[in-house]
């Protein structure tokens, strides 16, 4: 999965899009201005390979890519205190929020929000903080699961993350590569019950660029402890796993971005994210090709499974009360 430069499609892009070794395309604030130019990004990008998975990370909050023209989504946190104020109310204020977002997103022609977070934020990660739900898994577990059931109503696939838990580190897996110092015993109890609880429910997982040092040497992402006999053996996943970003710092101990890209796929990662280094994307590419790498049959099931015009979307009394409903919880 790769990224473009701006908000047009650019010719040496449209070449790199036609590699068989890319199957998704991830949009940032700097691909967009409004609808009518995403719209004509999404298209252009379809014209060139229509099965491609495109994707932005649309959560709310501080991490919301597309604001104009779309709904203001509040943070993650502020839902999990819905449900905590208000468990039925809150709840149906989780599902509405996940239907509206996954159905503004795919009224553009995209498939995917890599949502939801199910870090539980323990107060430490300042990268984290409000795009948890909440600091009890159990109030995670509630308002996600809600989140995801409005996501697949709406027709869009969704996306855990980070495994196994990005919430009780204090780094910046941007900027460094962090270290998480706790047992398994522990994150058991605590990170895991997310992913444990609901791993029926998720079509993705997208692992964290963290080192567990007192469990495993490897960095998740890196890690066939993590992704095949923890994620897939014991927690019985059998949807995507989505890398993150390998341009990340948190990504560097692994090596360069050919040594990054090769131990997330053996590790066991079915899609890897390379962005915002084309020289970078370029070499895995390249290596790719010639060591001829299998290609994913599960990446597929990402695609959106229906899609709503944009038009009729929003006539609908049910769309009107939660962006009414949203509003409101911002302005608080």
């Amino acid at each position: 999965m790769l990224d473009l430069r701006g908000s047009q499609l650019e010719k040496e892009e449209e070449e790199i899009l036609q590699n068989p070794y890319v199957g998704g395309l991830i949009l940032f604030s700097r691909n967009f201005e409004d609808r009518a130019q995403l719209n004509e990004l999404v298209n252009s990008v379809r014209q060139v390979k229509p099965e491609i998975l495109i994707a932005v990370d649309q959560e709310g909050g501080r991490v919301q890519r597309f604001r104009k023209g779309f709904t203001l989504i509040p943070p993650m946190q502020k839902i999990g205190d819905a449900v905590i104020n208000d468990q039925e109310k809150g709840l149906i204020l989780a599902h509405e929020t996940g239907w509206l977002m996954a159905s503004e997103i795919l009224a553009c022609g995209l498939d995917l929000s890599f949502t939801p977070v199910l870090d539980v934020d323990r107060n430490s990660s300042k990268i984290i903080g409000d795009r948890a739900f909440s600091d009890r898994p159990e109030i995670v577990c509630l308002a996600a699961s809600a989140l995801i059931h409005g996501m697949h109503e709406a027709g869009m696939s969704a996306v855990g993350k980070h495994f196994p838990g990005h919430g009780g580190v204090i780094g910046d897996s941007h900027l460094e590569a962090p270290k998480d110092q706790r047992m398994l015993e522990t994150l058991t109890n605590r990170d895991l019950v997310p992913y444990t609880q609901l791993i029926k429910q998720l079509d993705g997982v997208m692992p964290a660029h963290i080192t567990f040092s007192s469990i495993d040497r490897h960095s998740v992402c890196f890690s066939r402890y993590w992704l095949h006999d923890i994620l897939r053996n014991q927690l019985g996943f059998e949807g995507v796993i989505f890398s993150d970003d390998l341009s990340m710092k948190g990504a560097d101990v692994a090596g360069d971005f050919v040594e990054k890209a090769s131990s997330a796929l053996h590790a066991g990662c079915d899609m890897i994210l390379v962005c915002n280094d084309r020289p970078g994307a370029m070499k895995v590419l390249r290596h790719m090709e010639k060591e001829e790498y299998p290609r994913s049959t599960r990446v597929g099931r990402m695609l959106a499974s229906s899609i709503t015009r944009w038009e009729d979307l929003v006539i609908q009394t049910r769309y009107r009360k939660i962006v009414d409903r949203l509003s409101e919880i911002i302005a608080q």
